[in-house]
């Protein structure tokens, strides 16, 4: 399984270095039926987990318009084969405390 992070439409900057990364996640489907994805996504930042971590690849992005309730996540495949997504949960990192007193 080829996994992706297209970060192209990351930004509307135009002089910004933003290639496609991907790593092959070592996983037999036809066995498994399914596979694990995790993705984090931090202001500037898109780590993606295949397998459980077998796979990681880490994407830096630069958005303006995409933050907070704007950010979007797509997910798409490829492939010859039909996917069905199972479960997609999201959820907002708090702030951290920095410096704080404890």
């Amino acid at each position: 399984v080829l996994m992706c992070n297209d970060p192209t439409r990351s930004s509307y900057e135009s002089k910004i270095y933003r290639p496609t990364f991907a790593g092959f996640v070592d996983v037999d489907i036809a066995k498994n039926k399914q596979i694990a994805l995790r993705t984090l996504i931090d202001h500037s930042v898109v780590e993606s987990f295949g397998a459980r971590g077998k796979t990681c690849i880490l994407t830096r992005v630069y958005p303006r318009k995409a933050v907070g309730d704007d950010a979007h996540l797509f997910v798409f495949n490829n492939g010859e084969s039909d996917v069905k997504v199972t479960n997609l949960d999201a959820w907002e990192m708090k702030t951290p405390k920095m410096n704080a007193e404890e």
